[in-house]
Formats: structure tokens, C-alpha cells, sequence
């Protein structure tokens, strides 16, 4: 849960990234603008996650997608992932 990982979001519409971080709790990068898509990522763990959607649903924002890719170092020291038994 304190992992810090790099998030890929998806959000429906054209967003600009100075429009986006202006006053976001994190600050996000945008990786593509597709016609009726942008495509960001930001680093943080799922508190900061939890309120960065909250920030974008405040905005009007609709999300699209939402995908985790595990941290460097999770990937290096696997013993700290935890299987839901």
C-alpha cells in the first residue's frame, strides 16, 4: 500500500498538462493526446492516487483507464509484494 509506483491514467478529452498540475496534489506528465483521449503518468502511492482521482472527479474529469506499473524497487526485492490469500 506505501509502494510508490508509476500510474498510467486515462482520461476522456483533449486535458493540457499546465491546465492539469496547476493545482493538482501531484504533478502529472502527459505521454500522448489522442482525439478524445489523454494518456498521463504520475508517481505516487495509493493515497496520493485516491486524491488525485478526487481532484479529477472534482474537475469533471471522466477516467478511462487506470494502470500500476510496480516500482523499480518492488520489482528488485519481490518478498515485499504481499499475495491476497
Amino acid at each position: 500500500m506505501y509502494d510508490i509506483c508509476t500510474y498510467q491514467i486515462e482520461v476522456q478529452g483533449q486535458v493540457d498538462e499546465k491546465d492539469l498540475n496547476a493545482m493538482s496534489p501531484l504533478q502529472m506528465r502527459v505521454v500522448r493526446v489522442d482525439l478524445g483521449r489523454t494518456l498521463f503518468s504520475v508517481h505516487a502511492d495509493q493515497s496520493g492516487l485516491i486524491g488525485l482521482m478526487r481532484y479529477l472527479h472534482g474537475r469533471g474529469i471522466v477516467l478511462l483507464s487506470v494502470l500500476c506499473e510496480r516500482s523499480t524497487l518492488t520489482r528488485l526485492f519481490p518478498e515485499n509484494i504481499r499475495e491476497n490469500s
